[in-house]
């Protein structure tokens, strides 16, 4: 299954993120619901690289060994301020197409971030070796 493909708490990604940050107290928030988090703060229609997730983990119980309540983790750098919090976020399946949304125009400026180091995203690559045929 290409993970494109995949719900976004099938995703299981390697390692982990503590939540918060280790050097001051305070910086994770919880929120109680996806509705409260994108109208309660500038995250979602904020600056992509001032605001920069680097990471997002979606809980839902019965994948992965998990057995607590479904939510979305995110993790931001603010990178003005060289900041790391995360916010915690109630979501349900139906949550999924906004979140997803949001996730992927994160991911653009990720990739943006990497470009240089990076092999070519499949569309331009495919975009690039398309031929005219004249």
């Amino acid at each position: 299954m290409n993970t494109t493909d995949a719900h976004l708490w099938e995703v299981d990604h390697p390692y982990y993120c503590s939540e918060g940050n280790f050097f001051k107290t305070g910086q994770h928030e919880h929120f109680a619901s996806w509705q409260d988090f994108t109208a309660e703060t500038g995250f979602v229609d904020g600056d992509r690289d001032m605001n920069f997730l680097i990471r997002w983990d979606w809980r839902k119980p019965g994948h992965h060994g998990w057995d607590g309540d479904e939510y979305l983790l995110l993790f931001f750098v603010l990178q003005r301020k060289a900041w790391l919090l995360s916010k915690q976020i109630p979501v349900t399946e139906a949550d999924e197409p906004a979140v997803r949304a949001f996730l992927a125009d994160c991911a653009a400026t990720m990739r943006a971030v990497w470009e240089p180091l990076l092999e070519p995203a499949p569309a331009a690559a495919a975009a690039g070796t398309t031929q005219d045929p004249e």
